[in-house]
């Protein structure tokens, strides 16, 4: 199981925004490279401001399902618009890639985190992703088989955020948390390679 089940039913609420949008000459490649700048400066805050003003905290779950609404449009776009390229197929991945990990490491400032727990976690969802993309080199689709692909892991830290923001946990727990989610990235990651290599026969 995954967020990502859910995603035609997300489609389906924005679709009359992104007709807005299409009608407005905007196209999927600006979407996703806006989402991936916002993210570096959503990150940016978080980690040298929060730590002092903890309501800060909030702007990770708020941008987090922003930032997944983004995420949608920039697709629909493309395949309903007529916008698909090589280019944007690059930088839906790596533009990902990229504002995940500053998302995810904005939590080293968390006082007590541990740092080698974050760093796992950005490093094992980038191998969970890589292992999505390479379906795609074996003849399969592109995977996003659970149970901690994107949304999921937007989810998780967005929910920290909040906790954070109450006061509720402190940076040990968020240490805690970043473990097991690194831990199930990997069992994502095997899911995803045994997915495709089924699918492929």
């Amino acid at each position: 199981m995954s967020i990502y089940a859910l995603k035609g039913r997300f489609q389906d609420l924005l679709r009359p925004g992104v007709r807005g949008l299409y009608r407005a000459g905007v196209t999927a490649n600006t979407v996703t490279v806006a989402a991936a700048l916002v993210s570096l400066l959503v990150a940016a805050a978080v980690c040298w401001w929060a730590p002092a003003h903890p309501l800060l905290y909030l702007a990770l779950p708020l941008w987090m399902l922003l930032r997944m609404a983004l995420n949608a449009v920039d697709g629909m776009l493309a395949r309903e618009f007529g916008q698909q390229s090589r280019l944007g197929a690059y930088l839906n991945e790596l533009c990902d890639i990229v504002a995940d990990a500053a998302l995810y490491l904005s939590l080293l400032s968390v006082p007590g985190v541990d740092p080698t727990a974050l760093w796992a976690l950005t490093w094992m969802a980038a191998v969970c992703e890589y292992a999505g993309v390479l379906g795609l080199m074996v003849g399969a689709s592109r995977r996003y088989d659970g149970p901690m692909g994107k949304s999921d892991r937007a989810f998780v830290v967005g929910v920290v955020g909040v906790l954070l923001a109450l006061g509720w946990i402190d940076g040990a727990v968020v240490g805690w948390i970043a473990w097991a989610a690194a831990a199930l990235c990997v069992l994502t990651g095997w899911r995803r390679v045994r997915q495709g290599l089924a699918e492929t026969g």
